[in-house]
């Protein structure tokens, strides 16, 4: 399955991993600098969310192409239960 994201969608979820990424870098920094744990973990946890929501993005705006290629897997035969087993340990794994 290819995905392949156009105009505001691939902007936000670039904006959101360009976020992320910073957020990390800021993560990297504190754990140098031997700032508070508290504070290291309210950032870490922030760069979490920021990949968990691209990641949600990608699946929401790539759902349509996912559902089309299964459509057309079924077309050249692929089994339609590992396809459904496919896109379910997809959504899994951001879970």
């Amino acid at each position: 399955m290819e995905l392949e994201l156009e105009g505001a969608d691939l902007k936000a979820v670039l904006n959101r991993l360009r976020r992320a990424q910073g957020q990390i870098s800021g993560v990297i920094r504190m754990i140098e600098e031997g700032r508070d744990c508290e504070e290291v973990v309210t950032q870490l946890a922030a760069a979490s969310r920021a990949l968990d929501r691209a990641g949600f993005a990608i699946i929401a705006t790539g759902l349509q192409q996912c559902v089309t290629d299964m459509e057309s897997g079924r077309k050249n035969g692929e089994d339609p239960e590992a396809m459904r087993a496919r896109l379910e340990k997809l959504f899994l794994s951001l879970a």
